[in-house]
């Protein structure tokens, strides 16, 4: 039998196969940031067609910090009956659901929000800067609002009926910055020394443990490297590594890059080590070398197309789980494909528009996939030939019009 059909479980929770699709951002909520019939679409289809388990879409802890328009928000119980339909999908076909919950950090375009708050008030790289505000830095009373708001939302999901949560560390997010020396240069507790560093992350799992049952599962996605001068090393990667596990985190997914270093999206393919191309994954090499570092189980995402290659990452040990994300925005049901010993069907091109600044960022691998997420939600097939420079402009105009929305509300606020 194929190592991706085999069961696994963590805490009480069964997990029918080692697939799980990574997480993605579906833009797709409503101004309220609240979940609808386009994400029970979405995730049905998935469901039905043989996944394990799905992450979700970054979930924003705090909806005064949006990363993007349409992304949903869990501040509160006020959409419980919402969210019990979302989880209610997975429970119908067995389908595992783990809840990604993000703050954004300094990552929100400019106007989207009233402000933008990080670490550090540490500006983007010039070309990011024009898209991305020089953020201000966060005072100590609000760095312990927002790990509250983690553990509120984790223990509303565990209501709505959801298996667990993943806490978001990687690209680049808050938890992400808090890691990095380049973008956490404080000089109290929370920066530093990477024990420093890090202590957000942990203080942050810690409050989601401490409001949630034992049953409920708790993961991390964390990078192996963020891909930029002066930015982490690997010997403060290994030590956060080692210091979560430590702490009782059940599973880890191994990622990495940043906006201004989008390995996460496939921007840095073509500049893979040889023997990375040989075992397909962009982050198994790391994984490897971390597995015989911490005993929670790891998932690695990005960069699987066989069935062969996949199997091969299982049975070499390095990891439990196989994280799958864009293809599954052309082909919900890839899990029974896989399954059945067939390989990635759909091999979607290099998303480009043809303007060489937005070619240059991760966006463009974001945005089209979202657009995927909405035809299926609607019950439509996806389209694997859908135009990028199409996808963009309708992405600008979305952006523009969330823009000012916010700030005719920020003016009827004040």
């Amino acid at each position: 039998m194929s190592h991706l059909a085999e069961s696994i479980q963590i805490r009480s929770t069964q997990f029918k196969n080692r697939i799980i699709k990574g997480a993605m951002s579906e833009a797709l909520a409503n101004t309220a940031g609240q979940p609808n019939h386009l994400h029970f679409g979405l995730y049905e289809a998935w469901a039905k067609g043989g996944l394990g388990c799905a992450i979700t879409g970054n979930v924003m802890v705090d909806l005064r910090a949006k990363n993007e328009p349409g992304v949903v928000g869990v501040e509160s119980e006020r959409d419980l009956a919402l969210l019990k339909q979302w989880a209610d999908v997975g429970k119908k076909y067995g389908m595992v659901q783990l809840v990604q919950l993000s703050h954004p950090g300094r990552q929100c375009p400019k106007g989207l929000n009233k402000e933008t708050v990080a670490p550090s008030a540490v500006a983007f790289s010039p070309m990011l800067a024009t898209t991305f505000g020089t953020p201000r830095a966060l005072r100590e009373e609000e760095i312990l609002d927002i790990i509250q708001r983690f553990a509120t939302a984790a223990a509303v999901c565990e209501k709505a009926g959801f298996e667990g949560v993943q806490l978001h560390g990687a690209h680049g997010y808050l938890i992400s910055q808090f890691l990095s020396p380049l973008t956490n240069q404080r000089t109290d507790q929370w920066g530093g020394s990477i024990e420093n560093r890090m202590r957000f992350l942990l203080e942050a799992y810690k409050a989601v443990r401490a409001a949630t049952s034992d049953n409920f599962i708790i993961s991390v996605k964390l990078n192996s490297a963020d891909f930029q001068r002066g930015g982490i090393t690997e010997e403060d990667v290994v030590t956060v590594f080692k210091a979560i596990d430590a702490a009782g985190i059940d599973l880890i997914e191994v990622s990495g890059g940043t906006y201004e270093a989008p390995a996460m999206a496939g921007a840095k393919e073509e500049k893979r080590k040889a023997s990375t191309i040989a075992r397909e994954a962009y982050f198994l090499d790391f994984a490897a070398k971390i597995r015989k570092e911490v005993k929670c189980h790891l998932m690695v995402t990005g960069g699987f197309r066989t069935v062969e290659g996949m199997n091969a990452a299982l049975d070499s040990g390095a990891c439990e789980f196989i994280g799958i994300a864009r293809p599954f925005a052309v082909e919900p049901a890839l899990a029974d494909r896989l399954i059945a010993g067939q390989d990635v069907r759909y091999g979607v091109d290099k998303i480009k528009t043809g303007i060489p600044m937005v070619d240059k960022m991760a966006i463009m691998e974001i945005i089209w996939y979202a657009a995927q997420f909405k035809s299926i939600g609607e019950g439509k097939q996806p389209n694997p030939k859908l135009s990028p420079l199409k996808v963009f402009f309708n992405y600008l105009k979305g952006n523009l019009t969330a823009v000012i929305k916010g700030r005719v509300n920020s003016r009827k606020s004040a």
